[in-house]
């Protein structure tokens, strides 16, 4: 596929059956992401996936909480929380990578969010803002220099790990038709903003 190189790596993010149609935390169109990430995915030498990877009574399901709801608000100890739906839970179906993923040469699985009392929306740091994946260091000795970015949900894991790329010091470009939200009280237009003013870069696949 033109467009990538060597020093480009495809981050590929949780496309996990919890995050499909019919599943616990369901992204509307989340399934149209995997025969695109597939396609993309052959043009690259260096592909990462990434896990959502919970466990049971996680900080960040609304279910932990007495009384609050999915989607609501919260101030944990490292900051604001939206609390979710129990997904992801470890060794669950839900939790599992979608069965038509298919893009055996990738290197790497990340798994994030299996620290009990920390989320991780982001493949490069955790929800404190302090604890590292090691993912950066990862790309770096590897002589990585730009991420590209598909998968779910675009105004959470995609935008934090996007984000995070960049304040790592790498260049990173979202693939936009890739990618699917959940938009939740405004998110999707607010991650777009910040992307933008980080310098994140959009496309679209057809343009790699």
């Amino acid at each position: 596929m033109p467009g990538t190189a060597a020093s480009d790596a495809l981050l590929v993010v949780d496309l996990q059956y919890d995050f499909m149609p019919g599943g616990a935390l369901a992204v509307a169109g989340g399934d149209e992401v995997v025969a695109i990430a597939n396609r993309v995915a052959r043009g690259f030498a260096n592909v990462v996936l990434t896990q959502d990877w919970h466990p049971a009574g996680h900080i960040s399901f609304a279910s932990r909480h007495a009384g609050r709801r999915p989607f609501e608000a919260v101030t944990l100890e490292y900051g604001a929380q939206i609390l979710w739906p129990d997904h992801c839970v470890q060794g669950t179906r839900g939790a599992e990578l979608h069965r038509g993923l298919d893009i055996p040469h990738a290197q790497l699985v990340l798994r994030k969010g299996y620290h009990a009392h920390t989320d991780s929306y982001s493949a490069f740091v955790e929800a404190d803002r302090r604890t590292p994946t090691g993912l950066a260091g990862y790309l770096r000795e590897r002589g990585i220099g730009r991420v590209f970015l598909v998968g779910l949900a675009t105004d959470f894991c995609v935008a934090w790990s996007a984000l995070d790329a960049r304040a790592a010091g790498f260049a990173a470009v979202v693939i936009e038709d890739a990618c699917r939200a959940i938009d939740t009280g405004g998110s999707l237009a607010a991650a777009w903003r910040e992307m933008a003013s980080a310098g994140v870069r959009r496309t679209e696949s057809s343009r790699l």
